[in-house]
């Protein structure tokens, strides 16, 4: 059974990287091990298999993310104090609204098993 993740792709929380990642076929978590230790340990359980959604916070004062790219994962690569995953983005430009968030704030959440939610955030 493939795990979800839920993934963020702006940088400094500004500068967002998404389309490149779209474009390109894979995402990269911005941070280095030693920056962000168990951001990093999450992103080294990701597997060829999972699922993978680009989520943006809403904005101040605003609850929920919204997602933006779901895509099933290939490869991944780790290495050079940076983990990458090479990514067949299946839906895109997706601007769904999820109502509740359930505390995705970072840049990396999972593995999630299939429930309700998983199934709002990631149905095609």
């Amino acid at each position: 059974m493939p795990n979800y993740w839920v993934v963020g792709a702006a940088w400094g929380g500004v500068d967002h990287q998404d389309k490149k990642f779209v474009k390109e076929g894979y995402w990269m978590l911005g941070w280095k091990e030693d920056s962000q230790p168990a951001q990093y340990a999450l992103a080294e359980q990701m597997k060829p298999g999972d699922r993978i959604a680009i989520k943006r916070m809403k904005g101040k004062g605003k609850t929920g993310i919204k997602i933006f790219h779901i895509g099933i994962i290939k490869g991944v690569i780790l290495g050079v104090n940076r983990i990458i995953c090479t990514v067949d983005w299946v839906a895109t430009d997706l601007e769904r609204d999820i109502e509740e968030s359930r505390g995705c704030f970072k840049s990396i959440h999972g593995p999630f098993e299939k429930d309700e939610w998983v199934e709002k955030v990631f149905c095609l």
